[in-house]
């Protein structure tokens, strides 16, 4: 095993914290400038330069990208824990039919759209599936955090937002079932089915958890020690995303609905004033990851396929999202807040991207990932930069209505 030293993880650190000041001083979010900052310090740009002074700059070696992996996944779970502290099980029944129709309406909308450019292109079908999941599915992870960093986390906007990404959840949950079989197995229906029904029946079980076992998560943090209330939050919340991952379900699936059974005790606010700056540690390790896996030389090879993927794709989550929060009643500017919040791709796009990577054709081993982790590096800072500048967004699609309707 490669030896990862301390400075490596250090040089780290320091590019998120210098990400960070970066952002308060220019006043954008940090999500951008923490993946920019992964790009810089990472194997592909500081760490492939020899020459001096750069050479002397600590940077992210590939073996040290291993480690923080395991970190971004914890960010990712923290992440979607938060989530469903925010959402209990009870609300999402209530808004089931709903939560169906945005969620269908998402997949309609912007899934063909992929499925489409790649079958443009002349690639299979497996191929443009492909492709097709990685342009529909928006980052739940830096949505959250994005939500929470505006505070729209408690506006009425929030809903149908978190109802369209619990939807992509479980539908990327058994998608991602179907096309590993498919790469993987040669596409053999048994091996496909029994996939889908493993993944299907752990997050049935969680949900029964989530509903039936908030009483004994109550009691499990009823204890008067701040270390011991973590830990036991963490002793919980950790293994089962780990347990979904080993059986092919997402990690951020499994932590939104441990956080929904921990929504419904009577431990939330604690939860929340002491897991939050454990979250953001590991969500910016998160984003950093991103910028960390991303070499801007291969993203150039694919700039065309890139290019014509954001133009498409960022106009039809919009007009999605906006639909979305019509269907839930709301008014067209908070309307429009639910459309440009779906716009950020991020962790899943790079998880479809892997499972094409074991694939045997040159699209899927070479061009699909070097197109997903370009995408995503775009889709992030341009979502979460439409999100932070929705105000300007809205004075300019919605005057001419408010003119008219005045």
């Amino acid at each position: 095993m490669a030896e990862v030293s301390l400075l490596e993880f250090g040089a780290a650190l320091a590019a998120i914290a210098a990400a960070g000041a970066v952002a308060s001083r220019v006043g954008l979010s940090v999500i951008p400038l923490y993946v920019v900052g992964g790009v810089l310090v990472g194997p592909s740009v500081l760490g492939s330069v020899d020459l001096p002074p750069f050479s002397a700059v600590p940077h992210v070696s590939a073996a040290a990208i291993d480690y923080i992996t395991l970190l971004a996944e914890i960010g990712i779970v923290l992440l979607l824990f938060f989530l469903g502290l925010e959402f209990s099980l009870d609300r999402l029944l209530e808004n089931r039919r709903k939560l169906t129709a945005v969620g269908l309406l998402d997949v309609g909308v912007n899934f063909p759209v992929g499925v489409a450019i790649g079958l443009v292109l002349g690639w299979s079908v497996l191929e443009a599936l492909l492709l097709g999941g990685i342009v529909y599915i928006s980052s739940s992870a830096v949505i959250t955090k994005s939500l929470i960093d505006l505070g729209w986390i408690a506006d009425a906007e929030s809903e149908p937002i978190l109802g369209t990404l619990v939807f992509e959840d479980l539908f990327i949950a058994v998608y991602l079932a179907v096309v590993s079989s498919l790469v993987l197995g040669g596409g053999e229906l048994n091996e496909t089915l029994r996939d889908v029904a493993v993944a299907v029946g752990f997050l049935l079980v969680l949900v029964a958890a989530a509903h039936y076992g908030s009483g004994w998560l109550g009691r499990v943090l009823d204890v008067g020690s701040n270390e011991a209330f973590v830990l036991r939050t963490l002793g919980i919340t950790v293994p089962v995303a780990g347990a979904a991952l080993a059986l092919g379900v997402s990690e951020a699936v499994a932590a939104f609905f441990v956080g929904m059974g921990f929504s419904d005790t009577d431990h939330v606010e604690r939860l929340e004033r002491l897991l939050s700056p454990v979250r953001d540690v590991f969500a910016a390790l998160f984003f950093f990851w991103i910028g960390l896996n991303t070499d801007p030389r291969l993203v150039a090879a694919t700039a065309g396929l890139l290019a014509a993927a954001v133009v498409l794709t960022t106009p039809t989550k919009l007009v999605s999202g906006f639909l979305s929060g019509r269907l839930y009643g709301l008014e067209d500017r908070r309307a429009l807040r639910v459309g440009t919040s779906m716009v950020t791709r991020g962790e899943f796009s790079l998880i479809i991207a892997t499972t094409a990577a074991a694939g045997t054709t040159r699209v899927m081993t070479e061009v699909i990932p070097a197109f997903a982790v370009g995408y995503v590096l775009v889709m992030s800072i341009l979502g979460t930069v439409i999100m932070q500048y929705t105000g300007a967004l809205e004075g300019l699609v919605l005057r001419d209505r408010s003119e008219t309707a005045g």
